[in-house]
């Protein structure tokens, strides 16, 4: 692997700009599905206003919406991949060229640990100044160094929830409880229909980091029995798009299972994605392929 500094700069600032402004094939499909089986004519065309949003920021390359969002960083190594601390360093620019060009929204707080807290910094006009969360790194058998891109709005992180859930020896226990925080979500998030991401681990660190892993490895086209169970349940609560009291409240759940322990309980953790997320794009740096 030969990569210079410049090529993962420019990469990395590429795919942030098509992670802020363009749906993947699989979402639109997921939408047009939805579109079409949608009773409420305010729903579908609040679905079919979404679509036309999408089709125009990808055209512009422009925000999908007005909160473009936290980067969110998922690193996937290869076993022969050398990774080292310069290289994400680059990352780590080429986000910070991504958001000025896209450009983000410019709602970092200046300051330190308490006017940060308490909001009495100010706005860093430079939209690089929203900083990316800390990178997740997972590991794959291919020889890839994938760079996994999602921008993270402030509603979902609202309504989001992490806790502990008392399984009785049941999954459906953990499931049923699941499904009562993604009606409460959903109903109170306003931006729907959503997307549910769920995590399942030991602590909450860990059901965080499966839920950011769902993430990646969740498709439209494609969901397990337990998922479309979740999916279907949240749906019955007929929240509908923007909260009108449709058909579908969720076009999907993605969810992702971790190493479980002799325990009580289950740590969940639950993210009603928006209408517009996961604003997500991948590049592998070994290619340069964007995806």
């Amino acid at each position: 692997m030969s990569l210079t500094k410049e090529q993962i700069i420019d990469s990395v600032s590429r795919t942030l700009v098509m992670a802020g402004s363009s749906f993947r094939d699989d979402k639109i499909n997921a939408y047009n599905r939805a579109i079409e089986k949608e009773t409420n004519p305010q729903a579908k065309w609040v679905m079919e206003t979404i679509l036309a949003n999408a089709d125009s920021a990808k055209k512009n390359s422009s925000p999908l919406c007005d909160d473009s969002g936290i980067p969110h960083i998922v690193l996937e190594i290869g076993d022969d991949v050398a990774v080292t601390g310069a290289m994400l360093e680059a990352v780590k620019k080429g986000v910070a060229q991504g958001l000025r060009k896209l450009p983000g929204r410019p709602m970092g707080i200046c300051g330190d640990d308490i006017q940060r807290i308490d909001q009495s910094g100010g706005l860093d006009t430079d939209p690089a100044g929203v900083l990316t969360a800390p990178f997740l790194i997972r590991h794959t058998k291919e020889n890839a160094f994938r760079v996994h891109i999602m921008m993270f709005g402030g509603g979902p992180a609202i309504r989001a929830k992490t806790y502990r859930v008392f399984h009785k020896h049941s999954a459906d226990t953990v499931f049923d409880e699941i499904i009562s925080w993604g009606k409460e979500a959903v109903a109170q998030l306003g931006c729907s229909p959503c997307t549910l991401a769920v995590g399942i681990g030991r602590s909450h660190f860990e059901a965080s980091s499966l839920m950011v892993e769902a993430l990646v490895e969740g498709t439209y086209d494609r969901q397990s029995i337990h998922e479309k169970r979740i999916t279907e349940a949240v749906n019955e609560s007929k929240t509908g798009a923007l909260g009108l009291h449709g058909d579908t409240s969720v076009l999907a759940t993605f969810m992702k299972v971790g190493p479980q322990r002799a325990s009580g309980v289950r740590v969940v953790c639950m993210r009603p994605c928006c209408c517009f997320e996961p604003r997500i794009a991948t590049v592998d740096l070994l290619n340069g392929c964007i995806y």
